[in-house]
């Protein structure tokens, strides 16, 4: 067949006539609004629920302490890594609260302090981290897939379980969570043409902290917004201020239900910054100014929180007090765990890793449980 014979026969089809521009789709209503979405210092704060701006508060509070005493944890050779979230407990926080009991979260290796936002116990949700398991909760008990290491891997997953369950016709959505150098990789891609083209309830937050360890956006992308890539696919892109707690959670909260009601997924880019090194491994100082850190200092989600909170009397002296000595609290369970050597089965390495064990691991298994045995043996 020629060209000209796909041409006559192309011409037979609507909307593939030789020249025609008319899209399948209006793409207007996908694309971003040209500036973040706020309600912080905006009149929709005053239409806000208080008890959810006091609960966004504490948790801010809490997961900021969170991040912090991980840190030092990596200091003292607690943890083998960590890559904090310190300045984007927004994104965070507002991201596990937004989802309902029978959702999925899909995480980053960064999102532990969603994880733990979600109901993971701290000493879980580190397993991974500190060197001691593939992952320390149970996935199906959690509704929390286990943190992806590998950029956006995440992402297809969270879209084939969105589909299983709806054609399940269960009222799940998935969250996959990313960072602004997961949408760089194949898999962000392959995700979203799958999420769209099955109308599969996932919604994909981007964290746009502004680096993918020390390669700036601009060099990854050169989008208006990550969120205006979502017209490429076919679903509608929110851009919002990652450090305005409520607004991540109103935006999520619409993108959820739309998303829970047969809307089909949402991508969402949350504008934010990462105050600390890429993890504990790194030198931010190498690539990026103090007057950049600063700047982005002042516009912190906690104190944005107290900035506008207060005036209205949503926020005081004894929330605020209240929020600090549950953070301490946390933090002197986490020491205190910290502490305690793990007992591990090295045996537990080959669980969880096919339904059906392949030869090479059944060989492997058994060649470390001898070599455990003759260990024990010379002790004994």
């Amino acid at each position: 067949m020629t060209v000209l014979d796909h041409r006559h026969q192309a011409a037979a089809v609507p909307g593939w006539l030789p020249g025609a521009t008319a899209p399948r789709t209006d793409p207007a209503p996908l694309l971003p609004d040209d500036s973040p979405f706020r309600v912080l210092g905006t009149p929709a704060l005053e239409k806000a629920d208080p008890a959810l701006l006091r609960e966004l508060y504490r948790r801010l509070v809490v997961g900021r302490r969170y991040n912090q005493q991980a840190t030092t944890l990596t200091k003292q050779g607690r943890l083998a890594v960590y890559p904090a979230t310190t300045g984007q407990e927004a994104c965070e926080v507002a991201a596990a609260m937004a989802l309902h009991e029978q959702d999925w979260l899909f995480p980053s290796y960064r999102d532990t302090l969603a994880v733990v936002a979600r109901g993971v116990d701290p000493l879980e949700a580190l397993t991974l981290l500190r060197g001691n398991a593939h992952t320390g909760y149970d996935p199906r008990a959690t509704r929390t897939a286990p943190l992806s290491t590998p950029l956006a891997t995440q992402a297809p997953h969270a879209v084939g379980l969105a589909h299983a369950a709806r054609l399940a016709g269960d009222p799940v959505v998935a969250l996959a969570m990313l960072g602004d150098g997961g949408t760089s990789e194949g898999d962000f891609h392959e995700a979203l043409n799958f999420a769209a083209v099955l109308n599969a309830p996932v919604v994909f937050l981007v964290q746009n902290n502004g680096y993918a360890i020390s390669v700036p956006l601009d060099r990854q992308s050169a989008a208006p917004t990550l969120a205006h890539k979502a017209v490429g696919y076919g679903m509608p892109g929110r851009l919002v201020d990652g450090n305005d707690a409520p607004a991540v959670h109103a935006v999520l909260t619409e993108a959820f239900e739309r998303a829970r009601s047969g809307g089909g997924p949402t991508l969402v880019e949350a504008l934010t910054y990462r105050i600390e090194a890429h993890t504990n491994a790194d030198d931010a100082t190498r690539y990026r100014q103090d007057d950049e850190v600063a700047a982005w200092r002042e516009h912190d989600p906690i104190l944005l929180m107290e900035r506008h909170l207060r005036p209205l009397g949503v926020l005081d002296d004894t929330l605020v007090q209240d929020a600090a000595d549950e953070a301490e609290a946390l933090a002197a369970r986490m020491r205190a765990e910290f502490h305690e050597d793990p007992q591990l089965d090295p045996m537990s390495l080959f669980a969880h890793v096919y339904a059906e064990p392949t030869p090479q691991l059944r060989e492997q298994a058994a060649q470390l449980a001898a070599e455990l045995a003759a260990e024990a043996e010379v002790h004994h």
